[in-house]
């Protein structure tokens, strides 16, 4: 039986639209799409051009959104951006804890056999509790990494129950060579009978705890490269102005032999690390804790916020021309 006309039309229709569709998209999309990553265990989004050489790369703890957004930017300036997600996806943990280092390890040696990258100048890059991750990785893997840009940093590493969804036994949340990295023992955040809660003094709590503060600090007098911090000065989720200002005590009386950057933005709150072209709104979170659902602040303002994103991201292009 012959095939029908109607059928050949909507094979033709079909096609067409198919090749419409990737030139238009090759048209109107201005950007760098991400290469996939699965080797040796590593699950990445790698963004370059493919005239780069041999430039700096910058890697994203932590991937995602955030992640993608910062390495396609990265790659339209010249740069490689690696977004790398080490938890949530099959073959990775499922929780953030007890993460070994190693993984990120191998993420670095993969990116140095780039033709695109400069080995002697990658960078990590990230924010909050993957700031803490990115300063405690190149404070690890000096002879790796050549600098870091922290938002809403960390002086400290924490343990696991800092999350809520972790695991109710306390255990550290990072490890290297089969032992735990020290960390600050915490117990889970508690809920109360209101329908919101004060994250800042959970962790303000947590930064009290002398004796332990000392072994949990993160060694940035061994990073060897510039680091460049950013925090808000209203940063309602953790106190990550003041533990930028234990990073540069630390860095100062270790007498750190690289360019340091501080900067702390008035009227603005923990998202500073969120989308700078992107002017919405997010001024509360959500958190659940056993099984109830609290609402809590992010801090800063509308107007705060944006304009410390916008002048945050000139300070890191700048930062990077210098690397």
């Amino acid at each position: 039986m012959g095939i029908s006309r109607k059928y050949i039309i909507g094979i033709v229709i079909t096609i067409l639209l198919v090749i419409g569709y990737f030139i238009a998209d090759s048209i109107l999309f201005s950007g760098v799409k991400a290469r996939t990553i699965n080797e040796n265990g590593i699950q990445a989004n790698y963004f370059v051009k493919t005239n780069t050489k041999r430039s700096t790369s910058i890697v994203l703890i932590g991937g995602g959104q955030w992640g993608d957004y910062w390495g396609q930017q990265f790659a339209n300036r010249g740069y490689s951006g690696l977004s790398l997600q080490y938890t949530q996806r099959e073959g990775l943990p499922k929780l953030p804890e007890e993460i070994n280092l190693e993984y990120f390890e191998k993420a670095l040696a993969w990116l140095k056999k780039q033709p695109e990258v400069d080995p002697n100048k990658i960078i990590v890059m990230g924010a909050s509790r993957n700031a803490e991750l990115a300063l405690l990785l190149a404070s690890v893997f000096p002879r790796s990494i050549s600098g870091v840009v922290a938002y809403a940093p960390s002086a400290v590493s924490w343990s696991n129950t800092v999350l809520p969804y972790n695991s109710n036994e306390l255990k550290s949340s990072w490890k290297y060579k089969g032992l735990d990295i020290p960390y600050v023992p915490m117990d889970k955040i508690s809920g109360n009978q209101l329908n919101s809660i004060n994250m800042l003094e959970y962790w303000k709590k947590g930064l009290q705890k002398a004796d332990f503060i000392g072994q949990a600090a993160i060694k940035v007098e061994k990073i060897n490269g510039p680091i460049l911090l950013f925090s808000g000065k209203d940063d309602q989720v953790w106190p990550s102005s003041i533990m930028a200002d234990m990073i540069e005590k630390r860095l100062k009386t270790n007498t750190f032999e690289h360019s340091f950057q501080n900067i702390k933005y008035e009227n603005a709150g923990h998202l500073i690390s969120s989308n700078p072209d992107d002017n919405t709104s997010y001024r509360t979170g959500t958190i659940n804790i056993s099984g109830k659902d609290y609402e809590y602040e992010y801090g800063g303002n509308d107007e705060g916020d944006f304009k410390a994103k916008r002048d945050a991201k000139l300070k890191l292009m700048e930062f990077l021309e210098k690397i």
